[in-house]
């Protein structure tokens, strides 16, 4: 058991707050931010001058079957399937004999993160534009014939081929239906062996330098890319995060490795033909990854660039906003239990308009780290080397090292461990954050951190999402007041710890997160394949995607997707009119990787039962009426 505060306490004690920070009461919170942080004002100005409900469609119930439902009134289609030719490459075989060249011009594996950037640049339209999407990782059981067996250099390369980033080029017909357009000069993939500049503070440190690369400024390639984000100026972020499952040191495995999580064997055997995966080798090749890489969706001849003046962790998100005076900002998760939330303050501010002025914004600033007060306030902590304890004392010796440990930086300064930090949206019409924090069942075990007001279950199953306000409005201040917006769970269990407090429909372990336009928080789930369908998880069903009220804070469901899925990434036309959401690797079994001699066990989704296997995708979903989505 914990020796903190028993979660009755804790809950009633933040509940409190949340009653006084909605009341206006004058309080410490309150002292920096002119009315209440949050209000109901600026939800209910969306609901225009009729009054009329923020969440317009009627929820749907959960589901264990192998389609994916929305509300009445709305139509769903796929767009873009792992495999499906980028531009006017090679189509997909069901059999899986396409080569690792053919890879590379078609669609990744496990769609994630996902913007839409409207044709031409800088345009508003909502009928023509580019999406950007990550491909996390890779299903070895559905990706080649016979699987793993043998292991062979040519699957390495089709496995590196299916990571990484898809940029197409989609348009809206005459009838409404959206299609990729092919051919495009735009198409593009970005793999795990794609050239890439790195920028910033740490580019060309020794912790960077590699025999392939002793100047320390050209990586390959950037895989695992989980949540993303986009820039003012047009550019896409994607986020490298659980890079450490990559590489494997058989040897004495150094610290810096450990703190992120390189072990004694890999998850993929990369390393088995592609030596630069054996960190016991090559022991600063995993410094090359955990970092938010940005780029160009516009220009397919352009270099992707990893900046490393945001830090090296295993990166959830990198959502952008703009401070009072221009400056950028960018938040950003850590996602591991008893990890940190961040931001990045620019230096230079941004110049609508001024490409050269743009370019480069990300490689020069500040990196800050959340601290959250028991009294409903929080701090940014700088993290700049000589400053608040980041010393050589204490293993820094420039600010390259605190950005290649940003993680042991976050240790040093004593901020607050999360609940598994995910996704971060920024609300456009109050500047509200809000973050996902999925799951953290690890509080109550031995030496682990006990819970605190931020992260105040013991045993937190099911996650919860925390919003905050900074200081004046201001996304670069350096104080916020903040509270918890929901704790999921489900109210039929027993156990007081479980139940949650969702108004409305019920759900568990929150992942991706966008606010609309309107203000509405979409919420993605991202139960574990091995947690679907039982124990905690034996009433919710497949993963699914809520819309919620932040003012109010109803609930609703609007889509669930096929068996075993994640639902992550999502993304919207200026108009509101259409919406983009990836489905993640629907059959994935508990194990994490498919029987290649049975690959549609679990689903056959959306290709249907006897065509192939199971694929992840994006689908396409517009209101009947052709109105605005959620409304």
């Amino acid at each position: 058991m914990s020796d903190g505060p028993v979660f009755d306490e804790i809950l009633d004690s933040l509940l409190s707050r949340r009653r006084l920070l909605q009341g206006g009461v004058a309080s410490l919170a309150l002292s920096f931010i002119e009315g209440s942080p949050f209000a109901a004002t600026d939800a209910a100005a969306a609901r225009g001058e009729t009054g009329a409900a923020l969440l317009g469609f009627q929820g749907i119930a959960t589901s264990d079957q192998d389609v994916l439902n929305i509300p009445a009134g709305y139509r769903a289609h796929i767009l873009y399937a792992w495999g499906d030719p980028i531009s006017d490459g090679p189509r997909w075989d069901p059999n899986v004999t396409n080569t690792w060249e053919e890879q590379e011009q078609q669609a990744g594996m496990h769609h994630d993160a996902i913007e839409f950037f409207p044709l031409p640049k800088g345009a508003t339209g909502s009928d023509r534009g580019l999406l950007a999407m990550n491909h996390e990782y890779v299903d070895n059981g559905l990706l080649h014939v016979g699987g793993r067996t043998p292991w062979t250099p040519e699957k390495v390369k089709k496995a590196q081929a299916a990571h990484g980033v898809s940029v197409i080029e989609v348009q809206r017909g005459g009838d409404g239906q959206w299609s990729v357009v092919r051919p495009s000069s735009f198409g593009r993939r970005i793999t795990a062996y794609t050239p890439m500049r790195i920028a910033g503070p740490a580019a060309g440190s020794d912790l960077l330098r590699t025999q392939q690369d002793p100047s320390g400024t050209v990586a390959l390639g950037t895989f695992n890319n989980c949540a993303g984000g986009s820039t003012p100026w047009g550019t896409y972020l994607t986020c490298e995060e659980n890079f450490n499952g990559y590489f494997k040191n058989a040897g004495t495995i150094p610290a810096l490795q450990r703190r992120y999580g390189i072990a004694a064997t890999s998850e993929y055997n990369w390393e088995a033909f592609d030596g630069r995966f054996d960190a016991q080798a090559h022991p600063n090749e995993p410094n090359r990854f955990g970092w938010v890489v940005e780029i160009d969706p516009f220009d397919p001849s352009s270099t992707p660039v990893k900046r490393t003046a945001l830090g090296r962790v295993k990166h959830e998100g990198a959502t952008v906003a703009l401070a009072a005076d221009g400056r950028v900002v960018v938040y950003m998760g850590d996602d591991e239990r008893f990890e940190y939330i961040y931001k990045f303050v620019t230096e230079g501010v941004y110049q609508p308009g001024n490409a050269a002025a743009n370019r480069d914004l990300l490689d020069r600033g500040t990196l800050y780290v959340a601290r959250f007060g028991a009294d409903g306030t929080g701090e940014w902590i700088e993290l700049t080397y000589g400053k608040n304890g980041l010393t050589e004392p204490n293993g820094f010796r420039s600010q390259a090292d605190v950005l290649i440990n940003t993680r042991g930086a976050g240790d040093t300064v004593g901020a607050t461990k999360m609940d598994r930090p995910e996704w971060i949206a920024v609300n456009p019409l109050n500047r509200e954050v809000a973050i996902s924090l999925t799951n953290n069942s690890n509080r109550a075990a031995a030496n682990m951190p006990p819970v605190d007001p931020a992260n105040p279950r013991p045993a937190n199953v099911y996650g919860h999402i925390v919003r905050w306000n900074e200081q004046g409005g201001d996304h670069a201040a350096g104080r916020f007041a903040w509270n918890i917006f929901l704790l999921a769970g489900d109210p039929r269990q027993t156990d007081a710890n479980k139940k949650g407090n969702i108004k409305g429909d019920t759900f568990g372990s929150p992942d991706g997160l966008r606010y609309d336009s309107r203000g509405v928080l979409w919420i993605q789930t991202d139960v574990s394949t091995a947690s679907l369908y039982a124990g905690d998880y034996a009433n919710i069903g497949n993963n699914q995607m809520l819309a919620a009220d932040p003012a109010t804070g109803e609930v609703k469901r609007f889509l669930t997707g096929p068996r075993n899925c994640e639902v992550t990434g999502v993304t919207l036309t200026p108009d509101g009119r259409t919406m983009f959401v990836n489905i993640q690797h629907p059959g994935e079994p508990g194990s994490g990787e498919n029987n290649p001699s049975s690959p549609a066990a679990l689903s056959s989704w959306p290709d249907g039962p006897g065509i192939g296997r199971p694929r992840s995708a994006t689908v396409v979903i517009t209101k009947d009426d052709g109105g605005v989505i959620g409304a």
